[in-house]
This record gives structure tokens, C-alpha cells and sequence, in this order.
């Protein structure tokens, strides 16, 4: 697309459906309350006039803490009508992360959701740049409440006369190890994403009413609940609590979704969960879109003989802010990531940079015109992750003859047994296609002879627990994986647990499994 050099995404986002005759209409609904696009439309203007009202000026960071619901869009929107950034944060991180991210932004306010405040009240006075803390539904204490700030602001107020390059807002990345790293995007980024994903492949429509499971403080969630259905004038379900398969199926039946958006662990627990059949569900479902993680193959068709609707598995990252590489309506190959989005390219080279050939293992690299420029404050990793228009995104893959990704996993998860390399998650796609495995993950290890073998940790699946003890079970599932996938990629130890180490997005955190043997 071709942008006015002055550009702001509030014209086209917010701005556009008051002009165009959709006021009226719901844009978003969460379990207390909803709010119409004109609504909206005249918060994102009291919302500009509260932070100058404050003293946050033009460029100035504010932070965003706070669950999903309709105030959450009033704020990230309002923010940018003024020229402010609004920087997401993960509602699920501790206080310490809280402590660093909000040092690291020198926001100048925090809007806060009320059960957030008591975690970083103790933090807040090492904080010489945050002037204000807004607390969103709920009791403020000691500082401002959100509610009655903004009822008493004008509801008309200048739009910031920004351009297509200003940074709009920012994200954290949620890095499997250390701190996460600022993600500052531009404001064609948004429309970006919407237009080449969202329209491009999901041909997402103003009569859809949309469900993300993922929050809108991930990437994957701003797309999906936010820009997407708002480039249209959809409709977007706000859940603020947990996304627990009981949580989900009760919305997919009273709200009717026409697209829902979940992750792989979600998908599979839910496909566990006694309540899982088309009742359940929603008669108007057409698409399900999952990332995050790569979808097993395994995972997609029960979904799709259950549901009788595809999952449409795709590959994103904070750096790129929504998906570059996925399967299509009408194209689906499960256990692949699918084909590059158009309008964006894909490249697989080796460690020296040079193109590998099809069927070979490389690291992807993509050109998108929604990557960000770096990270902030972080220049040696911006240099190494942002390479002229290519983005690395440290992810492995192979190209089959017909053109299609296929995950083998992070760089650092990939190691070698008997000299060929392993991909963890073609091990892990092997276990879960085992009717008693809910979840799996697969680390190297080293061997009394110091050679390097696959161990794997298993979650069963609720039913079949007790049904045989672990040695019987492990043996089966070695046996199951030869089976499947070829005699040296079996795991020589399996260990059983109850969960998972992951991140708050859902990755799992094999760094944590390779740390206890």
C-alpha cells in the first residue's frame, strides 16, 4: 500500500467507521459491558485529552497493563490519536520482569487493570519516570481512577499530525530465555498485517464476529481481536480471564463466532476435554486460525472430524507483529507451516548465509513490510536479528518440492544423532499422534558414551492415565515413534509429567528440560 507521508492509523482504524456510517455498531464485547464503534471512536479522543490533560506529551511512552475488555482499545487507540506510544505488556509476567520493562520504557503513565495494582505497587517508587498510575475497573486506592479521569475529559480532541514511520506502539518479545526485548512498531504496521493476513488469507468480513484466545497484549492477539476485525468494522469477544477449554467452548456457544483464533496447546486440550463436541461449538465457525507454536498434524485433523472446520496454522513473531508464513482456506497441509503470506518473501539459508536446496535444514529469514526496525536500547541484537530488509526469526526449516514450510524447530533446539539431523518437533508431532499422549517435548542429551540421543517429556492425556504403568507405556511410544518416523529419531528416555515448562504465550521452555537432564 501506498501511505500519506503524514499518516495516522487511528484514521483508518477508528476514524474511518464514524465517516463511513457504522457508529452504531458493536465493536467490542467483553463479560460486563460493550461499546459501539462510536463509541469507541469518542474515548480514543477523551482518552487523548486525559493524557495531556496529565502532562504526557507527544512521544512519550505510556504502559498498558491491563486485561482484556472495551476499555483496552479506548486506551491503545486514545494514546495514538495523541502521538503517545502505547507499549502492551503480558498481564502473566512477575514483578521483577514489571520492574525492568517499565525502567526499560520510562513511561511516563501506567493504565493499570485493578487486580495488577497490588503486584506492582511496591515497584512503582523505582520508578523516577512514571508520573501517573490510571487503575481500569476496579477500586484505584491511592492513585487515579481510569473511569472518572476520562468521563470528565471533552470527547473531541486534535489528532497528532504523526507520519507513516513515527513509531505507533510497542510490544515486548516473550523470549523462551532473559528479559524480554521492546518491539517498537510503525503505524503502516497495523494495516499492514491486516491487509496481507487478515484480508489476504482469512478474507475477514465486516459481518464477522471474531474470538481470540490469545490476549491483546501478544502480537498474535492484537491482530486477531483488534486490528483485523477493526480494518473491517467486525465484531470482537473480549475474554479477560484464562482461556481454559471450559472458558472457550462457553463463549464459542453464547457468542457464535464466525473466526476463532487459538494456540496448539489450547486446541489439543480442548479436543480432551469432556465437553468437546459440535454442540459446543459454534454453528457460524468458519475459519480456526492457530500459531504461537507449530500445529501437529495429528492435532488438526481430530479437530477437523470433530469440528468439521480446518485449522488454519500459521508463523508469526513480535518482530514481524502477525503472521508471514501459513496454510490457507482451501490449502491445507497439516504438519507443515504452509506457504509465504503474499507480500512477504522467505528465505532458508545455512549458517553462512547461502541458499539451502529443498529438503534441507536452514534457518528462515524473511522481507516484510510490517518487521520492525530493531529493538530498543538493544543494538547488538538488534544487528544480529535485523539484517538490511531480511529479518532472521531463529526458527529451522525445510522446503518440500511443492513449496511447502515445514518447522524443525529454534535454532538451539536442533541437535544431530548418529550425524543427521533431529527436529524436535517432528518427535513431539510423532508422540501426540499416540492416543495417550496430550502434550510432548524433546530435548538432546548426552549418552554414557557422550553421543547425543533424544529424551522426550510426556503428558498423558487425562483418560489414559493409569490405564498402564510408564515403563509399558514408554515402550510403547518408542516403538510408536520408529514406527512413524524412522529407527534413530526415537527417544532413548522417556520421562512422564504433569505439565510442561512454558512461557506465558504457551512456547515451551526447552531450555528448562535440557537444565534437568
Amino acid at each position: 500500500m501506498n501511505y500519506p507521508r503524514q499518516y495516522n492509523a487511528v484514521a483508518d482504524f477508528v476514524d474511518a467507521h464514524v465517516r463511513e456510517g457504522r457508529a452504531g455498531k458493536t465493536a467490542f464485547i467483553d463479560p460486563r459491558d460493550q461499546i459501539t464503534y462510536g463509541e469507541l471512536c469518542a474515548d480514543t479522543h477523551r482518552v487523548a485529552n486525559l493524557l495531556a490533560a496529565h502532562g504526557v506529551e507527544m512521544e512519550d511512552r505510556i504502559v498498558l497493563l491491563a486485561h482484556d475488555s472495551v476499555r483496552w482499545p479506548a486506551v491503545f487507540w486514545g494514546a495514538m490519536r495523541a502521538g503517545v506510544v502505547p507499549v502492551a505488556l503480558n498481564t502473566l509476567l512477575g514483578a521483577e520482569q514489571y520492574r525492568y520493562i517499565l525502567a526499560d520504557t520510562r513511561a511516563k503513565a501506567l493504565f493499570v487493570s485493578a487486580p495488577l495494582c497490588e503486584l506492582v505497587q511496591p515497584i512503582l517508587p523505582e520508578l523516577p519516570h512514571l508520573k501517573r498510575v490510571f487503575v481500569v475497573d476496579g477500586d484505584p486506592g491511592r492513585h487515579i481512577d481510569y473511569a472518572e479521569a476520562l468521563a470528565a475529559q471533552p470527547q473531541q480532541a486534535e489528532t497528532a499530525d504523526t507520519t507513516c514511520d513515527d513509531a505507533a506502539f510497542w510490544l515486548y518479545s516473550s523470549g523462551s530465555t532473559g528479559m524480554p526485548k521492546g518491539v517498537p512498531h510503525v503505524h503502516t504496521s497495523l494495516m499492514e498485517t491486516a491487509r496481507l493476513f487478515g484480508h489476504g488469507i482469512l478474507r475477514i468480513e465486516e459481518r464477522d464476529v471474531v474470538f481470540s484466545a490469545a490476549k491483546l497484549f501478544f502480537a498474535y492477539g492484537l491482530g486477531n481481536a483488534m486490528t483485523f476485525p477493526m480494518s473491517v468494522g467486525a465484531t470482537t469477544v473480549l475474554w479477560p480471564g484464562r482461556p481454559t477449554p471450559e472458558a472457550v467452548f462457553a463463549i464459542l456457544k453464547k457468542h457464535q463466532p464466525s473466526v476463532f483464533y487459538g494456540v496448539p496447546t489450547l486446541y489439543a486440550a480442548m479436543l480432551s476435554h469432556p465437553d468437546c463436541s459440535r454442540d459446543n461449538s459454534s454453528a457460524r465457525l468458519r475459519h480456526c486460525v492457530s500459531a504461537g507454536e507449530a500445529l501437529p498434524a495429528e492435532v488438526g485433523r481430530r479437530w477437523r472430524s470433530v469440528f468439521d472446520v480446518d485449522i488454519i496454522d500459521g508463523v508469526g513473531s513480535t518482530e514481524l507483529l502477525h503472521i508471514f508464513l501459513s496454510n490457507r482456506p482451501g490449502d491445507i497441509r497439516y504438519g507443515s507451516s504452509g506457504k509465504a503470506v503474499p507480500g512477504y518473501e522467505l528465505r532458508l539459508v545455512d549458517e553462512h548465509g547461502g541458499e539451502v536446496a529443498a529438503g534441507e535444514v536452514g534457518e528462515l529469514l524473511v522481507r516484510a513490510p510490517s518487521a520492525a526496525g530493531g529493538y530498543w536500547n538493544q543494538l547488538g541484537k538488534s544487528r544480529a536479528t535485523f539484517q538490511g530488509e531480511w529479518t532472521r526469526t531463529g526458527d529451522k526449516y525445510t522446503r518440500d518440492p511443492d513449496g511447502y514450510y515445514h518447522y524443525c524447530g529454534r535454532t538451539d533446539d536442533l541437535f544431530k544423532v548418529s550425524g543427521i539431523w533431529v527436529s524436535p518437533f517432528e518427535v513431539e508431532s510423532a508422540l501426540v499422534s499416540h492416543p495417550a499422549v496430550l502434550e510432548a517435548a524433546v530435548v538432546g542429551y548426552e549418552d554414557q558414551h557422550g553421543l547425543t540421543k533424544p529424551k522426550a517429556f510426556v503428558v498423558r492425556e487425562e483418560g489414559a492415565a493409569g490405564r498402564v504403568d510408564d515403563d509399558s507405556l514408554g515402550e510403547e511410544l518408542k516403538a510408536w515413534v520408529k514406527d512413524k518416523i524412522g529407527q534413530w529419531k526415537y527417544p532413548r528416555r522417556i520421562e512422564f509429567t504433569g505439565q510442561l515448562p512454558k512461557t506465558a504465550t504457551g512456547k515451551i521452555q526447552r531450555f528448562k528440560l535440557k537444565d534437568a537432564g
